[in-house]
């Protein structure tokens, strides 16, 4: 069944017209609105991933895969499987390996280095959370070639 994915649709709008806006408020040296913008991309970020992996996951029961085996599964895990299963490259694979990396180091910190690592991540989290976006609106089996 292909997977309903407005909200993930919507998370990364979001993201990345905060991330627009706070360059904007860095050029324009807006400080406050630089610091509203900051913490909407550190939370957008995450939001983003969780949104995917739980996306992931419904998917993933669909290759059958028990519920109870998938709750089971660390967020890696369910990336491992999810390009055993073609819905990630390897390569992908490593980037979101990154992206969840640098997103559990921002709960912990929301210095302007952890921001920097998020704002340099954001492009290609984007275009990889837009491709299985993509590939989440297939059928299981139909041609989804990453």
């Amino acid at each position: 069944m292909a997977l309903n994915t407005e909200h993930l649709r919507t998370t990364l709008r979001a993201l990345e017209a905060a991330v627009e806006r706070f360059r904007h408020a860095e050029s324009v040296g807006n400080e406050l609105e630089r610091e509203i913008l900051r913490m909407a991309i550190v939370k957008g970020f995450e939001l983003s991933q969780e949104v995917c992996f739980k996306l992931l996951k419904r998917r993933l029961k669909e290759y059958g895969h028990t519920a109870r085996q998938i709750e089971s599964l660390l967020f890696k895990d369910v990336l491992r499987l999810a390009a055993r299963h073609g819905l990630l490259t390897l390569e992908e694979t490593e980037r979101w390996f990154a992206y969840r990396d640098n997103r559990n180091d921002t709960a912990h910190d929301y210095g302007e280095a952890f921001v920097a690592e998020t704002l340099a991540l954001i492009p290609d989290f984007l275009r990889d959370a837009r491709a299985l976006e993509s590939r989440l609106t297939t059928e299981p089996g139909e041609d989804r070639t990453p």
